[in-house]
């Protein structure tokens, strides 16, 4: 298990690696273009080059990317589902140009629509995208918070996408406030157990490949998407505790999304319960 956060390409794709370095990560996540549009930025070799040594130099593996997010396979109109599928494999060809590990990515909102045919579109669009991809670069649906008519809020509803598409290469991010926000349960070693039993039972371990680590503003149950410092959220220290012990989540590498402003310590705060825990 390892830890990072997500961090800016201000200047280049380059720079991410440095920038996770300067806060103490040993593993990072980033984008690859603006998260709310416009054209992506050539990828030339000297930017691969230069990112690869930086990542080098800095003892930094199992990067991962973020998909934009204005991407919406469940949207009413068919130029915009296009579209997600069109920026998500051009963003998964990027990703393994980097030799990033996952690409995560949410599915997108109902909006309009009724849930069952607003689902049929997830499946039929993240099933062509993939359709003759062959990089390294996994594919990862990432858990919603359930706001409004967002696709992919329940454990039930990632299982009927991943049997809907059935490609190898999709897995799961799971994010701690987004899924408390849903309604499972993270506020200590009981309740952790009990929510990656029922991941465990619906979806499959075996599909989880990455975590976002992040606190909580709202409740339990909230359905909104609140992100927090560890610890100064209804989660709590007790939970992401019972996280980092979860002996079934010993290889899966937690991501922070926090603010900048608290991040180097949040990731002091993992790396404390990682070393009792090993006492």
């Amino acid at each position: 298990m390892k830890f990072g956060a997500h961090v800016s390409i201000a200047g280049g794709i380059q720079n991410a690696p440095l920038n996770a370095a300067k806060i103490g990560c040993e593993t990072f996540q980033m984008f690859t273009r603006s998260p709310q549009g416009g054209p992506a930025l050539k990828l030339t070799d000297e930017i691969l080059e230069e990112f690869a040594k930086n990542c080098v130099s800095h003892g930094l593996t199992d990067w991962v990317v973020h998909a934009p997010y204005y991407i919406n396979f469940a949207s009413t109109e068919e130029r915009i589902r296009s579209s997600s599928a069109r920026v998500i494999r051009e963003d998964l060809e990027r990703a393994s140009s980097l030799k990033a590990s996952f690409l995560m990515f949410h599915p997108g909102s109902a909006k309009g629509s009724d849930f069952k045919t607003a689902m049929g579109w997830c499946v039929e669009g993240i099933g062509k995208l993939l359709d003759g991809y062959a990089g390294s670069t996994k594919l990862l649906v990432e858990i919603s918070a359930g706001a409004g008519e967002i696709i992919g809020d329940t454990f039930e509803e990632i299982a009927a996408l991943l049997k809907g598409v059935d490609h190898p290469e999709l897995g799961v991010c799971f994010d701690t406030a987004h899924a408390f926000a849903s309604g499972y349960d993270l506020k200590d070693k009981k309740a952790v157990k009990k929510t990656f039993d029922e991941f465990d039972e619906i979806i499959g371990l075996k599909r989880l490949k990455a975590m976002h680590c992040n606190d909580s503003k709202v409740e339990l149950g909230a359905h909104k998407d609140r992100h927090e410092h560890l610890g100064d959220g209804f989660i709590g220290i007790e939970g992401f505790e019972a996280i980092v012990k979860e002996k079934r989540l010993k290889d899966i590498n937690l991501y922070l999304e926090t603010e900048p402003d608290g991040v180097e310590k949040d990731l002091s705060v993992l790396k404390e319960l990682r070393t009792s825990n090993a006492k």
